[in-house]
């Protein structure tokens, strides 16, 4: 049985294998764009026009990054028997709703969705050991 445990957030994630007496540790990287708005600005002009900040620009570059690195997620994953979800803020959450939106099938494998801080790599695959209660004999 495959048992596939993930710690996700803007910046990457991380996916513990387990399967069989085999434990395999993968990082994927986001590569979604920083951005920091700052507000907009006035004229020099007592009355004159503002230089609008456009917000939504940003917002929608954003969405279509998340739903590539979303998709390149779940093409790694799709292979499992059990999926475990982990993370800190709430991308895990926005994950497991694109998996139920788009990727049923693998949806109905995520057993949990739960929330975790910021990991090293070797507590993120203690964390998912101990969650499936894997054991290397």
């Amino acid at each position: 049985m495959k048992k596939i445990g993930i710690w996700i957030d803007k910046e990457k994630v991380h996916i513990v294998t387990l399967e069989g007496e085999k434990e395999h540790f993968k990082t994927i990287a986001s590569e979604l764009e920083s951005f920091n708005v700052r507000g907009g600005s006035r004229s020099k002009t007592r009355w004159g026009p503002q230089q609008v900040v456009h917000d939504s620009k940003y917002l929608e570059r954003e969405k279509h990054q998340m739903r590539d690195y979303f998709t390149n997620l779940a093409n790694a994953i799709k292979s499992a028997d059990v999926i475990s979800v982990f993370g800190p803020a709430e991308v895990k959450e926005k994950f497991a709703k694109e998996l139920s939106e788009k990727y049923p099938e693998i949806a109905a494998k995520v057993k949990t969705v739960d929330t975790a801080d910021s990991m090293t790599d070797n507590q993120v695959k203690a964390m998912v050991k101990e969650h499936f209660g894997w054991e290397r004999p």
